[in-house]
Order: structure tokens, then sequence, then C-alpha cells
């Protein structure tokens, strides 16, 4: 494959004298399956590496006791408004939140049932924001996913 034997193939050629060389073709078949061998080793090693460091944070249990009561606004699937149990009008959310807790208050939580609109959350989020407090909505982790881990 590689080389030739150069015979006089049938009377064609010099007679006496057999000369025998190397052809100066190089045969890349060998060469392009290695190199298509490795190219799929290496595409198929890719998707299993995963990039980027590698860091091993700290778990820690968070554990939080206050003695003081929290603003937390509670929003039903019906729309109905509360604050810690008693019911709330839309357009008093800012007012009642600073005639219950004072300056004290920075920050109302807003507990919304998931099935709620929009539209309300919206208007319960523009109404705290407007008594210049900051919301944060609660959700509750999810049960399914941290015990697939």
């Amino acid at each position: 494959m590689a080389f030739s034997t150069g015979g006089n193939g049938g009377g064609f050629g010099r007679r006496g004298r057999s000369s025998i060389g190397t052809m100066s073709e190089i045969n890349i078949v060998p060469l392009v399956d290695v190199v298509l061998v490795l190219l799929i080793i290496f595409m198929l090693t890719a998707q299993v590496m995963e990039f980027g460091l590698e860091i091993d944070v700290p778990k820690i249990k968070q554990s939080r006791a206050s003695a003081e009561e929290l603003p937390v606004i509670s929003v039903t699937k019906t729309g109905n408004l509360y604050i810690q149990d008693q019911m709330l009008k839309l357009d008093d959310v800012g007012a009642e939140v600073n005639k219950r807790f004072g300056a004290n208050a920075k920050v109302v939580y807003v507990r919304a049932d998931k099935d709620v609109t929009w539209d309300t959350l919206a208007q319960v989020v523009s109404g705290i924001s407007d008594a210049k407090l900051k919301v944060q909505l609660v959700t509750k982790p999810d049960e399914a996913s941290s015990k697939r881990r």
C-alpha cells in the first residue's frame, strides 16, 4: 500500500534492472481514521465535563428567632387582604402598615396564594411601595426537588 514494487509490468520498462522505490505519496486514510475516532471521543466527553469552579459552600441551619412582630400581608385566592389576620382594604395597605408598626417597619412581607390574579398582587405591591416600604414575597421551598438531590 505505502510502497511500490516497481516491477517491469509485463515488459514495459527497462530490462535487466529492477528498480524498487518508495512512493512519494502519503496514505492519509489511517490518519483520518485516527482523527475521526479522537473527534468522536472528544465530543462524547465534552458533554459530560462540567466547566467552571468547583466550590463546596458550607451548609447552615438557618434559625432566626425574633420576638418582634413582622408586618405580613396575606392575599387569598379571591383577592381579600389580611394583615395579621384582620381584613384590610386595598387602598389602606401602606397607611395601615405605618399605623400598626410605625417607623420600625421597613420591610413588608406579602404572602399570596399561588392562584391569586397578577392584577391583585401588583396592586398590593404598588400600594406598599407607595408607602416607601420594601416588599418581600414569601415563598415556600419545593420539598419534592430537595428530595431528588
